[in-house]
């Protein structure tokens, strides 16, 4: 999806019909399970299935064709990798333009291979960055054991 566009609610004209656009999510869904980096945009269209609009339903069409053309990316469990496990957690600080709430995002590697992923609204509204740094943190850690 096109890093600078930034979708909220009434981004454009709602769609007349709008069971295409929620077929086409739900079939991107079921495909965030083999293929992790689409996972974040897919969340986030998910989130307009109420009211579609044509915003929303050319940007899942961009998320389409991304897979396609990139047929060889997936997930790969390497049996030279080490097992050391490791986490990465992020926040976005007040990404959500209609709630104002954070996201926040983990990651967890078993040596170089992705075994688990999550990306989530925050529950409370952070008043600041570090704030919305910590709770990802408290989150992530939660996850972890």
């Amino acid at each position: 999806m096109d890093p600078t566009l930034k979708l909220h609610k009434a981004s454009s004209v709602p769609l007349s019909d709008s069971t295409v656009c929620k077929r086409l999510v739900g079939c991107l869904l079921y495909l965030t399970h083999t293929r992790p980096d689409i996972c974040y945009v897919v969340g986030k269209l998910s989130q307009y299935l109420q009211s579609p609009t044509n915003i929303h339903m050319q940007a899942a069409h961009h998320v389409l064709r991304y897979p396609k053309g990139t047929t060889s990316r997936g997930l790969f469990f390497s049996s030279s990798s080490s097992t050391s496990l490791t986490r990465f957690n992020d926040s976005d600080w007040g990404a959500c333009l209609d709630t104002r709430r954070s996201i926040t995002c983990i990651c967890f590697f078993l040596g170089t291979s992705l075994i688990s992923w999550k990306s989530k609204k925050q529950s409370i509204v952070s008043k600041s960055s570090s704030e919305a740094a910590y709770r990802a943190l408290a989150q992530a850690s939660c996850e972890a054991q």
